[in-house]
């Protein structure tokens, strides 16, 4: 019979995994013979970062790595430390390295939210990761290259997590059914998954959480896991499930999907509820350079130089300065005609190259440093298009394979209209319709 400090924990708490065995998803890294799993069973653990979406087990991983290891865990988070606290963490594990564990088993630190860690911070992790004080294991969201200092990053591997597939979550939904003293004592009949499954969106936790809600607000039994019950039951319940941090993501593809619909309105709604919850205003800022560049683009290039403006005075000011130049950006992004023609352009092209990136390069678009290069036909027609009227040439400039393909489709908008009615005189068998 569970205690009733047991039963009072939340569904994912019970029901995390302590061991690999019990850990669902990302075989790519704890499979056999993945380098991580080779780390593990042969207890030679190296720093790393764990990147992925939430609720894909990154705290959960850690700890298993710690406790099947037998090494003092030490945790920090990034939004409730300080210099201070890192440096006493330090401290903790030389004494352990050095006392009872012995000189092999260096203790485990692990950071939740590394990338929220300042540079004076991570600074301060510096020299016990390099001299084996520690190992560090990081998690983040977001993408260390962008977020970890380069001396920090060259010390740790990097390990992406995936969210978690279908036949994952519905491992994970029968065992809590099955396995989870609450769950099992009770009558529950799963008719269809599909809401449950498109609701937790790939994350674990966000999936025990709204199970959880489904059962705790179902009147009588049998309780009913249908598509039905599960958004009735979130839709009366969203107080409960954002106030656990379910939503947050949430929230951000909200604020993302007002920009691009062009409504001012309830993006500064959805940036103000981010601000309010203590989001990193930095977060914020690099999703508008992203927005300025995929959804507005070329209908309004200004958006990109604004939200370039935007970043760097957030990172200079912080918060609760910050919010003003969001503000601004924001409205100013969402206020703009849209285009994503060079979004559409690169991935098209990159499609290209990933079936074909052998296509030879024309002879007279090569560069002929060396005198057999030259005598090779390297650069030899390459027409100078500065010394032609309209400074233009009809040059082929595409590999021979390629020729005539057309990556760039102008949107219809004033400032692609322009770019068009060139692109229409320059190159009229492509763009002339």
């Amino acid at each position: 019979m569970a205690d009733n400090v047991n039963i009072l924990l939340p569904l994912p708490e019970r029901m995390r995994p302590t061991t690999l065995d019990a850990y669902f998803g990302q075989k790519h890294l704890v499979g056999k013979g993945t380098v991580l799993r080779n780390m593990l069973d042969s207890g030679n653990l190296s720093s790393f970062i764990l990147w992925g979406p939430p609720g894909v087990g990154k705290t959960t991983l850690s700890k298993i790595i710690a406790k099947t290891l037998d090494r003092p865990f030490y945790t920090l988070s990034a939004v409730s430390s300080g210099v201070k606290e890192v440096r006493e963490v330090i401290e903790s594990a030389k004494r352990d390295k050095n006392g009872i564990f012995g000189s092999k088993s260096t203790p485990v630190l692990f950071i939740d939210e590394i990338h929220r860690f300042s540079k004076s911070q991570q600074d301060a992790l510096l020299g016990a990761v390099e001299d084996g004080t520690i190992v560090l294991i990081g998690a983040t969201t977001e993408n260390p290259s962008f977020e970890v200092i380069s001396p920090l990053l060259s010390r740790c591997q990097v390990f992406v997590l995936k969210s978690l597939e279908v036949n994952d979550l519905d491992a994970l939904l029968q065992r809590a059914l099955k396995e989870d003293f609450v769950l099992s004592s009770k009558d529950i009949q799963v008719q269809e998954t599909d809401a449950l499954f498109r609701y937790c969106g790939g994350d674990a936790r966000k999936l025990l959480n709204i199970l959880e809600i489904v059962v705790n607000s179902a009147s009588e039994s049998p309780v009913i896991i249908s598509n039905k019950s599960v958004t009735s039951a979130l839709q009366e319940n969203v107080a409960i499930y954002d106030k656990n941090g379910e939503m947050h993501y949430d929230i951000i593809s909200a604020f993302i999907k007002s920009v691009r619909g062009s409504d001012p309105n309830a993006a500064i709604y959805y940036l103000a509820r981010m601000l309010s919850a203590g989001e990193d205003p930095l977060f914020v800022a690099r999703r508008l350079c992203i927005l300025a560049a995929e959804d507005v683009g070329l209908a309004n290039p200004n958006a990109l130089l604004l939200a370039n403006a935007c970043f760097d005075i957030v990172s200079k000011i912080g918060m609760p300065e910050a919010r003003i130049p969001l503000a601004e950006t924001t409205i100013y992004l969402a206020s703009s005609p849209k285009s994503n023609s060079a979004y559409m352009a690169i991935n098209k092209a990159m499609e290209y190259v990933k079936k074909d990136a052998t296509a030879s390069v024309p002879l007279y678009l090569r560069n002929a440093p060396t005198k057999l290069m030259e005598e090779l036909g390297y650069a030899d027609g390459y027409k100078y298009a500065h010394d032609y009227p309209g400074h233009f040439t009809d040059l082929e400039f595409m590999p021979e394979t390629l020729k005539g393909t057309v990556f760039y489709e102008p949107s219809s908008n004033k400032h692609e209209d322009a770019l068009k009615n060139y692109l229409e005189s320059c190159w009229p068998k492509y763009y002339k319709k």
